[in-house]
């Protein structure tokens, strides 16, 4: 049996390899400084901080203070520690040299919510055995996550992962009081769970009530579907994230082989190949579009991020939203439908560092046999017109669920 006809047996079921995605969890980028990015992410489309990541020590003193801000923000829109995180790209270009091999490389991180603990360990071996270049592994704290984190061609830094912490009613994260031991590597199996781990640092005296606490900060006055917010909309979802590549094929293999994320779709837009993949029943999670499309969009010229995505609840949300972030002096723009297939209306929202933030409210789902829905009986979206409704769909309001209240 070759390399490419092993089976794995991940929870009872064969495999091509020893993991397997179940979904987009979270996403990071690098900015410039992050005060001003918070300002945009927090207030303005509501993620919540969780923690904070102070980068000092990382580098000497005068040696920091040459690079800017230094403190990073992990934030959430639901109840996971962190869905969006945001870090000062100039000192993590100093302290660790990344990504000066990629310089166009603004994500911070990609990540893939597999299903065990054992799939992460397994995970590492086999990125390993292939020769994929890694940046880490272990568990990253904040977040309590087992993790391995491999590059992918263009040098986007993924993550696979399989849970994380979850952040409940009081709003409070873990203290870095029970962060008390940093693994750099995936554990010896099998591992104490995460409520022995708790009980273990209660015994121990640890208050578990000292975590970082973050509310909401803005006047909660728009009735969002019948609930009180600090801006007519909520988003309930992250990603699909959107990348420029330099090589389709390369990326395809690392994505689609190595990964093992399933394509979906491919489009030829002005003679440009455009891919989408997906990791569940969405339309995609991941399109990859060739680089000489950048120029033509005038997206971000020295970034290789064509958009990150954020789900709104419906579509009444999605029109407030633009509006809302208009009148907050917000850029917003609009690009070709024939590139987001799975996606009708959408728009995006620039951010401070001229970042592309695809706003939406539905994704098409994909089915048992794996195929999406032929492109003629998609809806014509005419993005100068927006309708005051749109009509529903076989697969409206379908696909990942939003957990908990709203506030």
């Amino acid at each position: 049996m070759t390399e490419t006809e092993k089976q794995y047996i991940v929870g009872g079921v064969a495999l091509p390899r020893p993991f397997k995605i179940r979904r987009l969890g979270h996403f990071g980028i690098n900015v410039h400084d992050p005060e001003v990015s918070r300002s945009f992410y927090e207030k303005l489309l509501g993620f919540r901080i969780s923690d904070v990541l102070d980068f000092s020590g990382r580098l000497p003193e005068e040696e920091l203070n040459k690079h800017g801000p230094r403190v990073g923000y992990f934030t959430r829109h639901g109840t996971e520690h962190h869905s969006f995180v945001f870090f000062p790209r100039r000192v993590l270009s100093a302290a660790y040299g990344f990504p000066s091999d990629y310089p166009e490389v603004v994500t911070n991180q990609i990540t893939w919510q597999v299903g065990s603990l054992r799939e992460v360990v397994n995970g590492y071996e086999w990125f390993v055995n292939k020769g994929t270049r890694i940046q880490r592994s272990g568990r990253d704290l904040p977040g309590s996550n087992w993790n391995v984190y491999p590059f992918d061609p263009d040098g986007h830094v993924n993550e696979l992962y399989y849970g994380i912490e979850q952040i409940g009613w009081n709003g409070q994260s873990k203290p870095y009081s029970m962060h008390k031991v940093r693994h750099t590597r995936p554990p010896d199996l099998p591992h104490p769970s995460e409520y022995s781990e708790i009980k273990k640092c209660v015994e121990e005296g640890i208050d578990g009530t000292t975590g970082w606490k973050q509310l909401e900060t803005m006047p909660e006055k728009y009735d969002v579907d019948g609930v009180l917010l600090g801006r007519p909309y909520k988003i309930t979802r992250v990603g699909p994230v959107r990348l420029f590549v330099q090589d389709m094929e390369q990326s395809l293999r690392f994505y689609r082989d190595e990964l093992g994320l399933m394509v979906t779709e491919e489009v030829e837009w002005n003679g440009h190949r455009c891919v989408f993949l997906r990791a569940n029943t969405e339309h995609h999670s991941l399109a990859l579009y060739p680089m000489a499309l950048r120029e033509e969009l005038n997206l971000h010229p020295k970034a290789t991020l064509f958009s990150f995505g954020m789900q709104v609840a419906n579509y009444q949300q999605l029109r407030d939203a633009i509006a809302f972030l208009t009148e907050q002096g917000v850029t917003i723009r609009m690009l070709p439908p024939e590139l987001f297939p799975g996606i009708d209306y959408c728009a995006f929202a620039i951010d401070p560092d001229g970042f592309a933030i695809q706003l939406y409210y539905y994704m098409e789902q994909v089915g048992w046999d794996g195929c999406p829905r032929p492109s003629n009986q998609r809806p014509k979206v005419d993005l100068n017109h927006w309708p005051d409704t749109v009509p529903a769909k076989s697969d409206s309001y379908l696909g990942e669920t939003y957990f908990g209240p709203w506030n």
